[in-house]
């Protein structure tokens, strides 16, 4: 796997980018590979469970993370395209409370590696867009928290304009000075 890897203003948050051989027939690209993820980007990562969602336009999932088995993320869209955000939940981290977010698409096949430690969200700014992602593992609803997407304390800069739409669990998402710490 050959790519080009880039540090956000978190580091441990990287983009990663696939390169890809295409044609008049089409493209391809190799989008994960063990060894070279493990030399690249994040050795000793394990992942045990792949999600794909589908949100429409406006949708704005998270700000997610949970308190207990907490997941590492790789993410990527194959369809439209999302504002990504991690935000640094580890409290002992001098970047406690700060966000890093990108531009997934379709047509970038940029993906983000988002370590254990961190909240995760994106806002949907297509009319429609799928997502993948793989976790290092597995969902535990009763760990699960949210912190809200929009706290004044993050200040993250979504691109809405107007409000997003969101699950009632996103939307009772609590503010960063309330949240259950992160291990």
């Amino acid at each position: 796997m050959t790519f080009k890897l880039t540090l956000t203003r978190l580091p441990e948050v990287k983009i990663i980018e696939p390169e890809m051989f295409g044609d008049a027939r089409g493209f391809f690209f190799e989008s994960f590979n063990a060894r070279a993820f493990a030399a690249q980007v994040c050795a000793g990562v394990d992942f045990v469970q792949d999600n794909h969602s589908r949100s429409l336009k406006h949708v704005l999932r998270g700000l997610h993370y949970q308190i207990r088995h907490p997941q590492g993320k790789l993410v990527r869209v194959i369809q439209g395209e999302v504002f990504d955000v991690a935000v640094d939940l580890r409290r002992a981290s001098r970047r406690f409370g700060q966000w890093a977010g990108v531009t997934l698409s379709a047509e970038n096949r940029r993906q983000l590696w988002i370590p254990p430690g961190f909240a995760h969200g994106f806002v949907v700014i297509s009319d429609c867009a799928e997502f993948l992602y793989k976790t290092t593992d597995y969902w535990f609803p009763e760990y699960e928290r949210s912190i809200l997407w929009n706290d004044p304390e993050i200040g993250i800069e979504w691109p809405l304009i107007g409000a997003p739409l969101l699950a009632d669990k996103d939307a009772a998402g609590k503010r960063l000075a309330d949240a259950e710490a992160c291990p």
